[in-house]
């Protein structure tokens, strides 16, 4: 096959172990050690991992504690993660100074529109190779015909992966990797064709229509075979529109007092109000969120007559949410929400994805590819 004889539209960045790889940066003599980056509660999970630490097993959303029994020579270090948005923000920049369409679709990976690019691969390898001399990160890329194959390749080889399919190399190349190293291909999903004797991609994507359309339904079984056969339609552009913003904690252990619960809602809802602010966003409809002990999930919203970003509203709206709940039991996790976001009356810069916070004020994942790629599990 010629060099560059099928469309190569899409590429997939992504910076490897990018919170590591980040505090390795402003920490050099931890080079080539084990290091763990997660909150130090013992409910807190695993952030990222470097990759000598990969080597016990130890991965992201894992357990800290179970990390650290796997790996007690690890170290391990708190997030920063104001310092990982601005490092994201300047990637990202960069980014765009040689693509014009750029899709982020989290802190460390982005989709690349290369149409109208005279030589995509010397582009992305440019790309790459300012990325680390001007932040000091290593990327691994994919590229092809669509943001599937895309994606699956810049996971191929990391790290520093440089992988190049066309759609039918990489149907080849993947035959036999499990349905879930699709995006989108769930664990409960997985577990269903398997069901059906469909442990593989080409297994999925060979097998009669019909038999997925019976098992999943028309949309999401035709969806299936589509993806195993890495056919995928999704464009590039611009992240959506952030619909709310919360702030939410797992405590290190369960709270009873009704004091401590009101001086955790009233923090979180000032840091809320505090990224509002600063990326010019207002909404009108003020929630709660409480995990109880036996992780019985409850929430509770009310809207107020105008958008506000406003500390003390927010905070007393949330107060009287979890007033009127009354938690019948110790709670686990306690968050707060404003949704309904629109721009506000000076709008200062946006970050470039906003998100909301989870466990331990980690950004959650913005929803950039699972809405592109997603299915339901």
């Amino acid at each position: 096959m010629p060099v560059e004889s099928y469309p190569l539209s899409v590429a997939h960045l992504d910076a490897d172990a990018f919170y590591v790889s980040i505090e390795l940066g402003r920490r050099p003599e931890l080079r080539g050690r084990p290091v763990v980056v997660a909150g130090s509660g013992p409910r807190a999970v695993v952030t990222t991992a470097s990759y000598a630490a990969r080597r016990y097993g130890v991965g992201s959303a894992m357990p800290a504690a179970r990390a650290r029994r796997l790996c007690p020579q690890a170290v391990f270090l708190a997030p920063d993660f104001p310092t990982y948005r601005a490092v994201s923000s300047q990637m990202m920049e960069l980014l765009r100074s040689h693509v014009e369409r750029v899709e982020v679709v989290g802190l460390d990976e982005a989709y690349l529109d290369l149409d109208g690019l005279h030589s995509p691969r010397a582009a992305m390898r440019r790309i790459v190779a300012q990325i680390e001399r001007a932040i000091g990160l290593t990327c691994s890329v994919g590229i092809g015909p669509n943001k599937l194959v895309a994606k699956v390749a810049s996971d191929a080889e990391k790290p520093a992966g440089f992988v190049v399919l066309s759609r039918e190399q990489a149907r080849a190349r993947f035959a036999l990797s499990p349905p879930g190293l699709v995006p989108g291909i769930g664990p409960k999903t997985a577990a269903r064709l398997a069901g059906l004797g469909l442990t593989t991609l080409a297994a999925v994507g060979s097998a009669p229509e019909h038999v997925l359309v019976e098992r999943f339904g028309p949309n999401l079984g035709r969806d299936l075979g589509r993806r195993a056969r890495f056919e995928h339609n999704g464009e590039i552009g611009a992240a959506r529109k952030v619909a709310s913003e919360s702030r939410e904690r797992t405590f290190d252990s369960d709270l009873r007092d009704p004091q401590e619960l009101r001086e955790a809602l009233v923090r979180m809802a000032n840091q809320l109000c505090e990224s509002l602010i600063a990326n010019g966003r207002s909404g009108r409809t003020i929630g709660i969120k409480v995990r109880l002990d036996d992780f019985t999930t409850v929430t509770r919203a009310h809207s107020v007559p105008e958008p506000t970003h406003d500390a003390d509203l927010v905070s007393g709206v949330a107060l009287r949410l979890l007033h009127e709940y009354a938690p019948p039991r110790p709670v686990r996790l306690l968050g707060v929400r404003v949704a309904g976001l629109g721009s506000a009356a000076s709008p200062a810069r946006a970050a470039e994805q906003p998100t909301s916070a989870t466990r331990d004020g980690a950004p959650a994942r913005p929803r950039g590819l699972d809405d592109q790629l997603a299915l339901p599990v």
